[in-house]
């Protein structure tokens, strides 16, 4: 038995309203069709006063440029999980997040459906409970105490296959209690990776950070052992970061940057777990897990008496190596829009395109501050950024400078030096995409493997491993 077309459509909006989040829907002129009751809860609104109106004469605070329904409609993409602010009929703020979808017929927008979640009372309450929670500390501007840690190996975005290797060796580590050493360049995110491996781990205690070149050694010494009252002119009796981050992740960054004397001291406590307060003669057991990073590579280190070969080896019991971003274009694009998304929330911005001549920009920059030094750009671009879409003007200028004298490169050389550098692209990239396998990557090239290898020697080309 078929259902008629009017039983048809009460079935599907009794369907739609009794789903618990608000639905929306606009024809392609913005007029709405269709409005659910917990929309209209959330708005403060009636189905009545909705329906069949113009988005903007309903919602006077939203406009072109802050309405998702409205952008969709005008550039066919869908918008998912979009945070948006405004204020409904009866003067009260609304908290939302949306996800936006263009409903299509044939190659025709027809309209757009909109699902929110509202926020608001979840917001309300959060508020609520911070203050009450000064009122009882009888404070206003303490911080929230923490465990020092806050990233989980999911905040880790890639789809590198060597990263995503990195990725998977951090979290076997992470089930481990053996020393990790990780080493990568200024800005590949090496906290991020040995934070992750803090909360995976089964050790629950603190997460306890020291960056060992922003202290001198003397320092260092009472930071991490702690001090005994009367050792030296105003001493008190202090627990060091061993101490602290006892049943827990004691990390320690930059550790080359210390002396080799104090790295002596570093490697007995690593052995023993006994620490001793500068100007003690008490000795503590700790239960500390040690990890390290570095940004210059341990055995570079080593060769340059700046780390001592028997601390590099007691520590480097679980290597990790961080690729570069200039190693990771894959990702180029993929952290972009997660930076993008995540500086929509924080500027209640709605930057839903990024032109192609961007994306061609950041893939051919060395990047040499690496995914921090991304970040920092998009973020400057999210500054500047009054419509939806992040052009070439909104880059910083210095990306700007590095693209025109790229371009003046270019122009400017000759036949023989462009057909070089084009060989010694695409001859990294063919081993790169054969695993360093040489005669897979002269199958790719289509040339004999003889040819490959006179012209990796000529261009100095060696594999990597």
């Amino acid at each position: 038995m078929f259902l008629k077309p009017f039983e048809t459509k009460q079935m599907l909006e009794a369907i739609l309203g009794s789903i618990d989040e608000a639905i929306h829907v606009v024809n392609s002129e913005g007029i709405t069709i269709y409005y659910n009751q917990v929309a209209a809860t959330n708005d403060g609104s009636s189905i009545k006063d909705v329906l069949g109106k113009h988005i903007l004469d309903v919602f006077p605070s939203l406009n072109k440029q802050s309405s998702t329904l409205l952008k969709v409609i005008e550039s066919g993409k869908p918008i998912y999980q979009q945070t948006q602010t405004y204020t409904n009929i009866k003067g009260h703020f609304i908290d939302t997040v949306n996800t936006t979808l263009p409903i299509i017929v044939g190659d025709k927008i027809i309209g757009a459906v909109e699902i929110a979640k509202d926020l608001t009372t979840v917001k309300k309450l959060s508020q609520t409970l911070l203050d009450l929670q000064r009122k009882v500390n009888n404070q206003t501007t303490k911080p929230t105490r923490g465990k020092g840690s806050t990233y989980k190996f999911d905040d880790i975005i890639t789809k590198d296959p060597e990263m995503m290797r990195v990725k998977e060796l951090a979290k076997k580590a992470a089930k481990t209690t053996s020393p990790v050493l990780v080493y990568g360049e200024t800005g590949t995110g090496k906290e991020l990776l040995i934070q992750s491996i803090h909360h995976a781990s089964v050790r629950r205690g603190p997460f306890i950070a020291q960056n060992c070149a922003s202290l001198p050694t003397s320092l260092l010494e009472s930071t991490l052992f702690g001090t005994k009252k009367g050792s030296f002119t105003g001493s008190v009796d202090r627990i060091g970061l061993f101490e602290l981050a006892h049943k827990g992740t004691l990390f320690l960054d930059e550790i080359n940057t210390m002396s080799l004397d104090f790295q002596t001291k570093l490697l007995r406590v690593i052995e023993d777990g006994m620490i001793r307060r500068v100007g003690g003669i008490d000795s503590y057991l700790v239960d500390v897990r040690m990890i390290v990073a570095m940004n210059e590579h341990p055995l570079f280190c080593v060769e340059k008496k700046l780390l001592r070969s028997d601390l590099y080896y007691r520590l480097n019991v679980f290597y990790l190596e961080i690729p570069p971003l200039r190693e990771r274009k894959d990702d180029i694009q993929l952290l972009t829009w997660h930076f993008v998304k995540k500086y929509n929330y924080a500027f209640n911005k709605l930057i839903v395109s990024i032109d192609e001549q961007v994306f061609h920009m950041l893939e051919n920059y060395d990047w040499p501050g690496n995914v921090r030094e991304l970040e920092h750009a998009i973020e400057y671009a999210m500054n500047l950024a009054d419509e939806d879409t992040i052009s070439i003007e909104h880059l910083p200028m210095y990306l700007q400078e590095q693209r025109k004298k790229i371009k003046t490169q270019t122009m400017h050389l000759s036949l023989r030096e462009t057909v070089k550098q084009t060989e010694i692209i695409m001859i990294k990239q063919a081993l790169k995409e054969s695993n360093q396998n040489i005669l897979k990557a002269a199958n790719l090239l289509e040339i004999p493997r003889q040819t490959l290898q006179y012209k990796m020697n000529k261009y100095e080309i060696s594999l990597k491993r």
